[in-house]
């Protein structure tokens, strides 16, 4: 690591997304008990957790993060999230859980998690050393998945889903510790003489959206964001439904976070070595090969075992290769704003993976569409990333007036 400060900022960070992201995986597991108790199908467990998703990538907060700097803005998002599931353990209707589980938590989740934070380590960490600096966060952080989902799923057994979230309340609100660790006002890493996107945040964002490279990073990021909101919200379901034991389910999740850590970890580190949209191409063609062999053969408690595995390896393992190719074009100085809005498409895609799979499965009884609608933008996207342009851009000419 570059410095203390450095040193400082990410560790913070690392628990910050240790325990918004460790928790966030684990609300699959209260699909079934909710829709069970309350007497409603899938569709709107959801849905609701389809608009958490989307209100989740509104770029909003990172705009705010780098006009006023990170940490009020996850001190304040770490409140709303444990008055999330303080309110979610009283819920009983569909609109409050839009409005609970979707919009209050989708916007906790916008300030708690990969767009406030990455973008605060940029701000203390040299530019060729960000990628493997964001892949720590991402790798450490996802310690969450694998100690939380395991857990929650004990306090949904033995307290109920009303009672686990009153604990969960509780632990979440431990974030606004972590956030006094981060930057209270924005600053500019990058110092060479070629130092990509000065100027105005009007500027960079006019630049941004006529660059070829930074419009597929958002087509591509789309299916991440597909993949890991379907599987996330409905393997413990497809899991029960072929007859697997509700701990199978929980262990193939944290089985995902544990795989994350290496995959994430390792990815960074290749992202500083070598061309980051060749790995991101070689990436997503993975998923497709992961779920196409998940679907080949019956499943069993060893083939999601694996599958967790393997797709954990993959899992989010594009977040520094994204956000580092983000930073490599444009530099560091509005990186929450634009990866923001890059992590909004992840969000859109995130959106109809979930609440397109409690749709068909109301509809058909089965999850078999939506696997085939992954595979297919897997190998898409492994496409759509072999031509972006990832060179810096230079620094920008004043706007006229």
């Amino acid at each position: 690591m570059p410095n203390s400060k450095a040193n400082i900022v990410i560790i913070c960070g690392t628990f910050i997304v240790f325990i918004s992201m460790g928790i966030r995986p684990a609300l699959g597991l209260f699909l079934q008990p909710i829709s069970h108790d309350l007497g409603m199908g899938r569709e709107v467990f959801s849905l609701a957790m389809a608009w958490q998703n989307l209100i989740f990538g509104l770029p909003f907060l990172g705009i705010v993060s780098d006009r006023y700097g990170p940490r009020w803005v996850i001190i304040g998002g770490a409140l709303l999230y444990a008055l999330s599931f303080f309110l979610l353990s009283s819920v009983s209707t569909p609109f409050g859980f839009y409005t609970v589980l979707g919009l209050m938590m989708g916007l906790a989740l916008s300030s708690t998690t990969y767009v406030v934070v990455l973008g605060a380590v940029a701000q203390v960490v040299p530019p060729e050393k960000q990628a493997s600096s964001f892949g720590i966060v991402i790798s450490l952080g996802s310690f969450g998945n694998v100690i939380l989902v395991p857990g929650i799923q004990w306090l949904i057994s033995n307290l109920g889903w009303q009672s686990s979230f009153t604990v969960l309340a509780l632990f979440v609100s431990c974030i606004v510790l972590f956030a006094f660790g981060l930057p209270n006002r924005p600053t500019d890493q990058t110092s060479d003489n070629k130092k990509p996107a000065e100027g105005t945040l009007l500027q960079v964002l006019t630049q941004a959206r006529s660059h070829s490279g930074y419009l597929l990073l958002n087509a591509g990021f789309f299916v991440c964001g597909f993949h890991v909101a379907f599987i996330a919200t409905h393997l413990p379901a497809f899991l029960n439904d072929h007859g697997l034991p509700k701990m199978i389910a929980a262990t193939a999740l944290s089985l995902i976070g544990l795989f994350n850590i290496f995959g994430s970890y390792l990815s960074g580190q290749l992202g500083d070595r070598y061309r980051k949209k060749h790995l991101l191409s070689l990436l997503y063609l993975g998923r497709g090969i992961v779920i196409s062999g998940f679907l080949l053969i019956p499943v069993t408690s060893t083939s999601a075992l694996i599958f967790g595995c393997l797709i954990g390896f993959l899992w989010l393992a594009t977040v520094p290769l994204t956000s580092g190719t983000v930073s490599q074009i444009f530099g560091s100085r509005y990186l929450s704003t634009l990866y923001g809005i890059v992590f909004f498409s992840h969000q859109i895609g995130s959106f109809l993976g979930v609440w397109l799979a409690g749709r068909l499965y109301d509809t058909t009884g089965s999850y078999d569409l939506i696997w085939i609608a992954a595979i297919v933008l897997a190998v898409a996207s492994s496409v759509i990333h072999l031509p972006i342009a990832d060179k810096p851009i230079q620094a920008l000419k004043p706007v006229e007036a």
